[in-house]
């Protein structure tokens, strides 16, 4: 080995030592330091002897024990001595390497002066003192070590010296390269330390500074070239030389961390140090600290103090002083950057900064360094971003100190230092949280300033620049340069909103919901989530655990902050009226005292309105001036001090009354706090009035002649209750007065100015400004003087023990809302501005930027007329409404829009309709610049060759085909307003070639928007969510409705694009889908109803293949999305006089139902409603085109409405029988009805089977008819489906075309007799009550016409007696009544309970008065009796005889009531031959004559067929009637012979019944013949029934009723005889009969033989009892003449073979 390798010995620390030891020796002069080289030698020696494995915790020095530790560094401690360079050099290198290998261990602390380390490193300061730079560099390298050693421990004042030295070393550095590698030192040095602090190790990892960081304020002009590079190595390499080291043991560690001591720390000024003092302990808070804290906190507490050593004035250009001041700053700064959680919420840290680096700050506020301010605003950015829920006092008075001071000067800025503003406002937009956080805790406290407001609208104001007119500093460049900041500021606000917010709503998305409803209860109270805590910021965010701060008192806060400035803003206008205001909206109390308490201590109130309020003598004003003047305490203080305390809230009036009533209260409460100073309150108010005519006389500038002294003294001699005051106190008081004026404080003034800016009108952007507030700021920027110091101290004071400065720090994202109430205005007035005065690139784009972002967060927020300004005003930026005038940033507007449509589509709502209409427009522009005339734009598109080619052609092209002249053109070229929707129709004159030149240039800019962006937008339609889409679909309907209303160039782009987003979207969720359609359905209506031919046809076609893609969707039962999807074509064929449309929805829907019959479902309503609207159309070739479609569905098809809903069938149903109801001649109608019993047949062919969920609701109006009590809802599906075939086919019977009517009366019967058998015993009488029986309603129509119109009693119209259309003949009424009657007999047992009603319309039908419907009636009652011969019963046949009898009874009632009506005819008696004059009765009476002989005839007709009925009847069955039954017979001839009787027996009725035929020329009823026929018919039923049924005879005692009937019959033959009259007179002679009465009793001859003959039929025994009765008429039978032989045969065989065997 060398010589060198071994020197030192074995030892660690030997091997460092000895060669450095070595190389002082050769280095040293051996003269002068002889005693170096020998303890150098000693050492040398000494290291040689040691072992290498020695362990002392105690030494200093790594394997050595404490003595000889302290031998081996005494050379080191000789060489730095010197001060000899040579020897210097290498006692540092070993000292650096000491301390950098971990070697040196141990404590250095100023209590410890004798220890070798203390020496040792104040020996390596005092060497940096040397003038040489490498002794520099190399001091430095060995503190810094020393510092960063994890063994050393560097404490207290020794600590406060290294840093010094550094300092020094910076502040005398020979070089550039030394100065900038001191402070990278210092700042490594704090970094080192306070991570050390942070973490309370001393073993900890610390990052390396960056020296191009620290040039940022400072230095650069000391920046040598490589300095930096240079400097950053050199840092690195001090830094990296301990790593790998061995850490020390775990004794030594205990060692250095173990027993701080106090009093190294402590000093007299600190808090904790004076309660120690005080108490005899440390103050907790600092004295649990480690000594590594306490070593920060001491460091901090100087490096503040050092800060604020030069902040006077007066030494400004002590550059050096200056240059402290810098670095002391600056490594604040880097402490406060690099501060950790402990820093943020150690009480003794956070005191520090409140007590120290705030008052620097404060202190250094007056200093007009540029580099200091740029620190400062650097300081105060790192405070809001780490301390500032810890300083929300301070933070309040600094910020309208340091920031918005600068920021507000507009005219007369410091270029320099409003960037220096500007850059940290910068830094603060891209912070989120911290623009939240500053919102929450000064906008809406009370007692703060509108900090984020004033932010904003100083922004504001800078990016307007200055108001035009005013005069400024600002070169263009730099106006222009603040403009672009300022912009940018505003955009990264916007921005950090929109970025917080979508965090939060990321984080929170399970708690809040999405889409617009997100914010739709806003103000509704949030929920609480924690207790309110005060909590540390950190670089980004809040803690993980911020205080939740209820929405709903934030918003209560804000609005009573608003309500409360309004108040302070209208008493600076009209104090009255603002007091007034502050306590009605309890803002304030009533009381004297709390108003005179509000003008005292409430910021932003006017001094001069105090004054002028104070002095006013209504009651309230002096009330509240006297509790004001009695609040201020003057006890012990100065005559002048007292009135510079009471006036420095307010300025004195100008009016002598007012200033008289103040003083002379201010003079008797300081004569009442100080009785002493004067003998009486007058002499004070004489001496404040002269005081206030002194400082006005000496302080204003418009009084030439100054009061002198002499003169003061002169004017108040003998005020003093008529002394005079000492000369002296005078002199005194003047003096002070002319020296300092009297005024108010300065932050209390509150000027009322206004920025007055000369914008463009155009967008209405003066209307925006108009938003934002201007009024100036209430704060002032202070001065550094001692009074406003301490004046500041004690606002902080006042802030801190207020319960407002707890400070709250808020995640709840609908705070948002009430920020962007304050700045959206200011933002929208900034952008809209900036992007309509600048061209320049980068503004426009950072404008737009901050539309976008504006327009996302308003947008998300729910802030709809926010949202809506800020894309107005980008869609007016497009220019698009004036092509001619568009610019490169237009265009960037265009796209900016279409980036706003995909990216926040979800949340536009209402604000579609601009982006849409800017899209709209643009293809109009495009298609303009492609030559297209406006034919060409409305309904074909081009394709891209004729695109190209139009583009190749350009200017020529257009002016060839006429351009010029065309109004579309020429209005897009002159331009118009954002809100013009159509053109202008009358044109003043021609666009000029030039201005169409320029209109093209101007257009190829849209080449940089293609097809592909446009149409982006609508293909992203189908990534909006469900509100979206419909906000959507609904904006594109009324731009695509106002393209097509215009009147000279409608064009259809938004209605194909229309088309294409309900393709896109007709794959979402029904329900969605259904809500489109809602919106897309009424637009297809209201175009496919328009005017414009064209247009209604394109809207069709494109509904049509909607459809057929809709159609590809099958579809479930029981939904009704198909039948919704086809309702336009259903409502425009309903409503459209367009023949053309509605032949081609006709075709559409037939070509739809055809090619996709299998997937139609609900859809069929809608297509059997458009056919039923054409089976009625007025054009043929649409009735015969859809009979054609409906054809082809119910033969090929017929299974597919069945499956589906009944509703459809019957729909089906209905159609068809529309279709047999159209009035063009041919087959249709009948092969209608054709098609509806093919319908039952197909029906029939698919069985019975039940299916519960398709219960037949269209006949529930049966249910009440059932008879046997079951519910309709209990029938089955299959018979469901006959209700709508058979109901149809009932309707059609009414149809007044008699081929019609009696096709579907066959075809409805021949339905039921063949599938009949399927029907339920309910079901047919639901089909009896519901659709049998109306049928035969036109049937019983004139006859029920009849017996109404006889009931009324009035006289008949000539109208009642003309046969309806839709009255029923004779022919199709017999018909009708044969297959009911058939149908009644085929299913009687399913039916015989409807046998009333079947009879009941056949009575009907015999009392018609239809032509041959009596013998019709007969012929259908004897087949029902036919049918019912075997299967009747008793009752049933019951029912048919007492039908018969009321049928008859109401003939009677009618009959009467109709005979009635000839009462007022006069009665004349005609004589036989007599003719008469028509001349003689009026035409009402003889309109009455026809009427009722008509009647008459009719009546006797209708009563003659049902006797025949009834004798028929009784014919049939007459030996197995009952008793009842041949009751009810018997009645009936009774009664119907009874009536006969009574007609023909009323002698007027006759004679007028006579003149009426007479004068009619009409042949008169055959009344004698209907009473014959009548009991002939009663008498004969007797007869028989005595004859042949003689049990039913004895029972009803019939023989007694054939007596009487007989005795009835002779009476009235000897009445028509004369045969009674002749008896009650005396017979002299017998004259012969009158020949009306020959007539008569000649026809009533039969009859009376036949009742002769019935009382012979009758037995001996059975006459006898009615002898006495028959007797006598039967002698005077033999006195009358008689006319016929037959007469007196008869006779005698009654009196032979009756009378005669009971008389003898």
């Amino acid at each position: 080995m060398s010589t060198s390798q071994t020197l030192g010995g074995a030892t660690r620390c030997g091997r460092v030592i000895g060669p450095s030891l070595d190389k002082i020796i050769k280095n040293a002069a051996w003269r002068k330091h002889t005693y170096l080289v020998s303890s150098c030698k000693s050492v040398l020696d000494k290291l040689e002897s040691l072992p290498d494995d020695f362990h002392d915790p105690s030494s200093v020095v790594s394997g050595l024990s404490s003595p000889d530790a302290d031998s081996v560094l005494q050379p080191f401690l000789f060489s730095l001595d010197t001060a000899y360079s040579k020897v210097v050099e290498p006692a540092l290198d070993c000292a650096f390497k000491l301390f950098s290998l971990s070697i040196i261990r141990g404590e250095i602390q100023s209590s410890k002066q004798d220890s070798v380390l203390f020496k040792l490193v104040n020996a390596v300061s005092k060497v940096g003192a040397m003038a040489e730079e490498p002794i520099q560099l190399a001091v430095l390298r060995v503190l810094l070590a020393a510092v960063r050693s994890p063994c050393v421990l560097i404490r207290g004042d020794c600590l406060l010296h290294v840093v010094k030295t550094c300092y020094n070393i910076y502040l005398g550095g020979l070089s550039g390269t030394t100065q900038i590698c001191a402070k990278s030192v210092l700042a490594q040095m704090m970094l080192v330390i306070f991570t050390r602090s942070e973490e309370d190790s001393l073993d900890v990892t610390v990052k390396t500074v960056y020296v191009n960081e620290l040039l940022t304020y400072t230095d650069k002009n000391v920046n040598e070239g490589s300095s930096v590079y240079f400097c950053q190595g050199f840092v690195n390499e001090v830094m990296a030389a301990g790593q790998g080291s061995p850490l020390p043991p775990p004794d030594v560690i205990q060692i250095l961390l173990e027993n701080p001591e106090m009093e190294t720390v402590m000093t007299p000024d600190s808090p904790s140090f004076r309660g120690y003092e005080k108490n005899g302990e440390a103050d907790s808070l600092t004295g649990d600290m480690s000594k590594m804290r306490q070593d920060g906190f001491l460091l901090f507490k100087n490096l503040c103090k050092l800060s604020m050593r030069f902040s006077s004035q007066e030494k400004n250009d002590d550059q050096v002083m200056v240059r402290g001041k810098t670095l002391s700053l600056e490594l604040l700064k880097v402490i406060i950057d690099n501060g950790g959680p402990v820093w943020r919420s150690n009480e003794s840290f956070i005191n520090a900064v409140k007590q120290y680096l705030c008052l620097s700050l404060l202190k250094n506020s007056a200093v007009s360094v540029m580099s200091i301010f740029q620190l400062q605003c650097a300081i105060f950015m790192s405070l809001l971003s780490k301390l500032r829920s810890v300083l929300k006092a301070e933070i309040g008075i600094f910020f309208p100190m340091i920031v918005l001071r600068v920021l507000e000067n507009v005219l007369q800025p410091s270029f320099l230092q409003k960037m220096t503003v500007l850059n940290l406002l910068e830094k603060m937009s891209q912070d989120p949280q911290l623009i939240v956080d500053i919102f929450v805790n000064y906008d809406c406290d009370v007692d703060s300033s509108n900090i984020l407001e004033r932010i904003v609208n100083g922004l504001l104001k800078t990016a307007l620049g200055p108001p035009t007119g005013s005069s400024t500093t600002l070169s263009p460049a730099q106006d222009s340069t603040f403009r672009n900041e300022s912009v940018k500021i505003l955009v990264n606000v916007v921005k950090a909103m929109g970025n917080w917010m979508d965090q939060q709503l990321k984080v929170n998305e399970t708690v809040w919901p999405k889409g617009s409803q997100l914010y739709a209860s806003m103000d509704s109270n949030a929920s609480q989530i924690g207790e309110e805590v005060t909590i540390s910021d950190c670089d980004s965010q809040p803690d993980t655990n911020p205080e939740a701060y209820d929405a709903s008192m934030l918003e209560q806060r804000r609005a009573y902050k608003i309500e409360l400035q309004k108040g302070i803003s209208l008493f600076n206008r009209k104090p009255s009226k603002g007091i007034e205001f502050l306590i009605s909206t309890k803002k304030i109390g009533n009381s004297p005292e709390e108003v005179a308490s509000f003008l005292m201590k409430t910021a932003g109130l006017n001094g001069t309105v105090i004054g002028d309020y104070l002095g006013e003598r209504e009651e309230l004003p002096l009330k509240v001036m006297h509790a004001y003047v009695d609040s201020c305490n003057f006890q012990g203080k100065d005559f002048v001090e007292a009135i510079r305390f009471f006036l420095r809230g307010f300025r004195l009036p100008g009016e002598a009354q007012k200033i008289d009533r103040i003083m002379e209260k201010f003079a008797e409460h300081y004569w009442k706090c100080n009785p002493g100073s004067f003998t009486s309150a007058d002499t004070a108010y004489v001496l404040a009035y002269s005081v206030i005519m002194l400082n006005t006389d000496a302080h204003n500038n418009m009084v030439k002649d100054k009061m002198s002294k002499a003169d003061f003294v002169r004017n108040n001699r003998g005020i003093d209750d008529g002394k005079d005051l000492p000369e002296e106190y005078l002199g005194s008081l003047y003096d002070r007065v002319v020296k300092d004026e009297i005024k108010m404080n300065s932050d209390t003034l509150a000027p009322q100015s206004k920025q007055v800016n000369g914008l463009n009108k155009l967008l209405g952007l003066d209307g925006i400004l108009n938003l934002v507030s201007w009024m100036q700021p209430d704060e002032k920027a202070h001065g550094a003087n001692r009074m406003l110091i301490r004046d500041i101290q004690e606002q902080f004071q006042a802030k801190s023990e207020k319960s407002e400065s707890v400070y709250h720090s808020v995640t709840d994202v609908s705070i948002l809302r009430f920020i962007l109430e304050v700045s959206w205005g200011p933002m929208l007035a900034a952008f809209s501005v900036t992007l309509d005065q600048s061209d320049d690139r980068l503004a426009t784009s950072l404008c737009l930027q901050g539309f976008r972002y504006a327009v996302h967060v308003t947008a998300v927020m729910g802030m709809q007329t926010q949202r809506d300004a800020f894309v107005t005003s980008m869609a007016k930026f497009t220019n698009l409404h004036c092509a001619a005038d568009m610019k490169q940033k237009n265009v960037d507007a265009v796209k900016a829009i279409i980036t706003i449509a995909i990216e926040d589509g979800n949340h536009l709502q209402g604000s579609w309709e601009h982006i849409l209409t800017c899209l709209s427009r643009i293809e109009h522009l495009q298609l303009l610049g492609e030559g297209s005339s406006p034919a060409d734009t409305r309904y074909i598109p081009t394709t891209k060759a004729e695109v190209d080619e139009k583009k190749a052609l350009g200017f020529p092209h257009l002016k060839k085909r006429g351009a010029l002249q065309n109004p579309s053109v020429m209005a897009v070229v002159r331009g118009g307003s954002y809100d013009s929707t159509s053109l202008v129709k009358t044109v003043p004159k021609l666009v000029t070639p030039e201005q169409i030149k320029n209109f093209i240039a101007n257009l190829n800019l849209l080449d940089q928007i293609g097809n592909f962006e446009l149409n982006h937008v609508y293909a992203n339609s189908q990534r909006l969510n469900s509100e979206a889409i419909v906000a959507f679909v609904k904006a594109l309907c009324k731009v695509s409705m106002s393209e097509l209303q215009s009147p000279t160039d409608p064009r259809v782009f938004s209605l194909t694009k229309l088309v294409e987003t309900a393709h896109y979207n007709m794959n979402r969720i029904r329900l969605v889908w259904s809500r489109i359609w809602n919106v897309l359905s009424d637009f297809f209506v209201s175009v496919g109803l328009s005017e414009n031919l064209s247009v209604a046809i394109f809207v069709m076609d494109s509904l049509r293949q909607l459809s057929m893609k809709f159609l590809e969707r099958e579809e479930l039962a029981n939904y009704h999305f198909q039948h919704e999807f086809l309702r336009p074509f259903v409502v425009v064929m309903q409503n459209s006089s367009s023949a053309e449309i509605r032949e081609l929805i006709v075709r559409c829907v037939s070509q739809m139902v055809l090619s996709r019959v299998s997937n139609v479902q609900s859809g069929w309503k809608s297509v059997f409603t458009v056919f039923t609207t054409a089976a009625v159309d007025e054009r043929k070739n649409i009735v015969l085109l859809a009979f054609e479609t409906i054809e082809k569905i119910v033969r090929d098809h017929f299974h597919c409405i069945t499956e589906t809903e009944i509703s459809v069938y019957a729909d089906c149903i209905k159609c068809l029988i529309t279709f047999t109801n159209s009035k063009f001649e041919g087959d249709i109608g009948f092969n209608s009805i054709e098609f509806l019993r093919f319908c039952a047949v197909k029906l029939a062919e698919g069985g019975l089977f039940l299916n519960e969920k398709l219960k037949n609701d269209n006949i529930s109006a049966l249910k009440e008819d059932s008879t046997d009590g079951q519910s309709a809802t209990d029938l089955d599906e299959q018979v469901s489906y006959w209700v709508p075939l058979l109901s149809g086919l009932s309707k059609q019977a009414s149809d007044p075309r008699p081929g019609i009517r009696k096709r579907s009366i066959e075809v409805l019967f021949n339905i039921m007799m063949d599938h009949g058998h399927l029907f339920t015993k309910p079901f047919w009488a639901a089909i009896f009550s519901s659709i049998i029986l109306p049928v035969f309603n036109n049937m019983r129509s004139k006859t029920d016409m009849l017996f109404e119109e006889s009931s009324s009693g009035d006289s008949p119209s000539s109208a009642s007696l003309d046969t309806e259309e839709t009255t029923w003949d004779a022919e199709t009424s017999t018909l009708a009544l044969q297959l009911l009657v058939d149908l009644l007999s085929n299913f009687f047992s399913s039916v015989r309970s409807q046998l009333s009603s079947v009879v009941s319309i056949i009575l009907g039908f015999i009392k018609s008065p239809v032509q041959g419907s009596t013998g019709s009636g007969i012929s259908v009652l004897l087949r029902l009796a036919d049918g019912l011969a075997r299967c009747a019963s008793e009752d049933e046949w019951t029912e048919v005889f007492l039908a018969l009898k009321e049928a008859a009874s109401l003939t009677f009632a009618g009959f009467m009531k109709v005979l009635r009506t000839m009462d007022d005819i006069e009665d004349v008696d005609t004589f036989s031959g007599q003719s008469v004059d028509k001349d003689d009765v009026d035409d009402d009476n003889l309109h009455i004559m026809y009427y009722v002989v008509s009647r008459t005839k009719k009546h006797i007709d209708v009563l003659s067929q049902i006797v025949e009925v009834v004798s028929e009847l009784y014919r049939r069955n007459q030996y197995s009637l009952p008793a009842s039954h041949v009751d009810i017979l018997a009645d009936i001839f009774s009664c119907i012979a009874s009536h006969a009787q009574q007609l023909n027996t009323d002698t007027v009725l006759r004679r007028k019944f006579k003149r009426a035929c007479s004068v009619q020329n009409l042949s008169q009823p055959q009344l004698l013949n209907f009473e014959n026929e009548s009991n002939k018919s009663y008498m004969n039923f007797l007869q028989d029934m005595v004859t042949c049924n003689p049990d039913v005879s004895k029972e009803l005692e019939l023989e007694s009723r054939l007596v009487t009937e007989c005795s009835k019959v002779v009476k009235i033959y000897l009445n028509c005889t004369g045969q009674h009259q002749q008896q009650t007179k005396p017979i002299h002679w017998i004259l012969p009969m009158e020949s009306d009465r020959i007539e008569e009793a000649t026809a009533r001859s039969s009859l009376l033989v036949s009742s002769l003959e019935a009382l012979c039929s009758l037995e001996a025994e059975s006459l006898k009892g009615h002898v006495s009765s028959v007797f006598p008429l039967l002698v005077d039978l033999v006195k009358t003449e008689h006319c016929s032989p037959q007469v007196p045969y008869a006779l005698s065989n009654v009196l032979k073979l009756c009378i005669g065997p009971i008389l003898g």
